[in-house]
């Protein structure tokens, strides 16, 4: 059974009351019942993790090493920021997909820039809370290919 791993970086914990003209109105437990239930429909399993603090998710990316097939990860702020995270998911060598609410590309030219987007083989971004489900399926059919 195909293993995933869903990280979320700062200020996630706060989804649904967290600017929502933005980001919506599902909170993260929601969206943790999402990524369940489509996993379950194409035989996979999900952990959804969530920390404000870089040097925990780093901790769980090393972690993930020999525990999951694939990583996906919503990393907030750290994605514009983060050489440490880059260099993270690139030591593990686990394919990463990298996922955002919003479309960062329409947003401050600062968001433009992902660290995580160089070592990630995709991207979704700008669908609101379907896009967890949506990442689960391509890092699914990533790894059946």
């Amino acid at each position: 059974m195909t293993k995933i791993l869903i990280l979320n970086g700062p200020n996630l914990n706060l989804l649904g009351t967290r600017q929502p003209e933005v980001y919506g109105t599902t909170t993260l437990k929601d969206i943790e019942v999402m990524c369940r239930s489509r996993a379950d429909k194409l035989g996979a399993t999900v952990e959804m993790r969530q920390s404000n603090h870089e040097g925990e998710l780093i901790d769980w990316i090393h972690a993930a090493r020999d525990r999951f097939d694939g990583l996906v990860i919503n990393a907030g702020a750290y994605t514009h920021t983060s050489i440490a995270l880059m260099d993270a998911i690139s030591s593990v060598a686990i394919p990463t997909l990298e996922l955002h609410l919003s479309n960062i590309h329409e947003r401050e030219d600062f968001r433009r820039v992902s660290y995580i987007g160089k070592v990630a083989f995709d991207l979704v971004m700008g669908h609101g809370a379907d896009g967890y489900p949506m990442a689960i399926e391509r890092m699914v059919s990533h790894l059946s290919s």
